[in-house]
């Protein structure tokens, strides 16, 4: 098998955009959550979400604010009307981690544009777009529908945008596992470096479903925070005895994978290697996790016999820690039991405390949160974490961020219906 590195990284969310922006708010342990004044919630149950900060004052954001999504430093408004907005995070992210990796296949020879390729994916897709095109539809009839809804919602348009406007033309696919695409991704993309099939991939996730139709659906299966709408920075809080539910965000994850001696030869900067990809099925239950966290443990299982690593290489676990009352405790006793019971020394984090939980983008975040982790040896917080549910020797790393001494950090992505993923990355060679 090639070796596989990271030379690139790219960032949309609700803690601001930017790589190194979000990562400073991550490690000082800052909220992005915020009420939803952007359309009418009400009535929906969960008033709350964690958005990205734009513009016009929404998410927090302004002008004067740094982090703040400026869509028209992406592309025209009159492009923009032709796509959801979980693609034009997509590309965002994808923009800004090929500028960070230096490689432009477009000015590159033909045979390096077809051996650089993109595997992008998304949880739910065009749910916004999906939504208002059917209130137009019923409101104004089929010919106000705009001939470009259907390419503006499809899953697979984040890659083929994306490689379109970058000329990657080697393999162009996509994911959607739920929450655990932007990591399928990853693992896949990084699958076709190793078999030779790529040199360069860009992979990562994208999700906009902070909607009326989003909010109401996952309020409707009980999956959501509904307890904390006049606080909603307190609202996201994994493995404390409160927490009930997850809090909604969104934006994207991009990150270039590169061949080891692709990445060497031309002198680009490696930010860590990839080393192991698990997958598993829980066959259990379409919404709730298999009992003690089977699934998990051998989608993490498999990735460190991947990795070829010994377990307790391993010092640092950013976790899908999503604030279920179910999923936390599960997945803390699978990390113990991938750990033989004895994971002394060990950091697990949930920064979906303060992203809240980006859907089929937060694999692809996480990742990038745990490659940083791993290059500044500095485990981020657990915010809102005053009174634990579950006793464990792991330190879930409480309200402030630590530093750490490890050489190898794994991230974990579990999904709706079953489907998980975990990857684990080593220091830079």
């Amino acid at each position: 098998m090639r070796r596989v590195v990271v030379t690139g990284l790219g960032i949309v969310s609700p803690v601001g955009c930017g790589v190194e922006h979000a990562w400073a708010a991550i490690k000082d342990g800052k909220s992005g959550a915020g009420a939803i004044d952007h359309f009418e919630s009400a009535d929906l149950g969960c008033t709350i979400a964690a958005m990205v900060p734009k513009l016009d004052g929404v998410g927090g954001g302004g002008p004067d604010i740094p982090g703040t999504f400026d869509p028209d430093a992406i592309m025209s408004k009159r492009e923009r009307k032709r796509i959801d907005e979980f693609i034009l995070y997509s590309i965002a992210a994808a923009d800004e981690a090929m500028q960070d990796s230096g490689w432009n296949p477009l000015e590159e020879s033909q045979e390096e544009q077809e051996r650089s390729g993109v595997l992008f994916g998304s949880g739910v897709g065009g749910l916004k777009t999906t939504s208002e095109a059917t209130q137009i539809l019923a409101e104004k009839g089929p010919r106000r529908v705009s001939p470009f809804i259907i390419p503006s919602m499809l899953i697979n348009l984040t890659s083929g945008q994306i490689s379109i406007r970058h000329g990657l033309k080697g393999p162009n696919s996509s994911v959607a596992t739920a929450c655990a695409t932007g990591a399928h991704a990853i693992g896949d993309a990084a699958r076709l470096i190793q078999q030779d099939k790529a040199d360069v991939m860009v992979a990562g996730g994208g999700e906009s479903s902070i909607c009326r139709l989003g909010i109401a659906g996952f309020v409707a299966c009980r999956a959501m925070t509904t307890s904390f709408n006049d606080n909603p920075e307190a609202a996201s809080r994994p493995y404390d005895v409160d927490r009930d539910g997850f809090l909604m965000g969104e934006g994207a994850g991009a990150v270039v994978l590169e061949e080891y001696e692709h990445a060497k030869a031309r002198g680009a900067k490696i930010y860590a290697e990839f080393k192991g990809y698990g997958m598993s099925g829980d066959a259990f239950h379409i919404t709730s996790p298999a009992p003690e966290g089977n699934g998990g443990y051998r989608a993490m299982k498999a990735a460190l016999e991947d990795s070829g690593l010994d377990v307790n290489n391993i010092g640092y676990v950013n976790a899908h820690g999503t604030s279920t009352p179910m999923g936390d405790e599960l997945e803390v006793m699978a990390v113990e039991k991938l750990f033989g019971g004895n994971p002394v020394g060990l950091s697990m984090s949930a920064t979906k405390s303060m992203t809240g939980h980006l859907l089929g983008a937060a694999g692809a975040v996480e990742t990038i949160f745990t490659i940083l982790a791993l290059r500044d040896q500095i485990a981020p917080p657990t915010i809102n974490l005053d009174n634990p549910s579950v006793e464990t020797p792991i330190d879930l790393v409480p309200h402030k961020a630590k530093p750490i001494n490890c050489t190898a950090a794994m991230s974990n992505s579990f999904g709706f219906g079953g489907t998980n993923a975990a990857l684990i990355f080593a220091k830079a060679p």
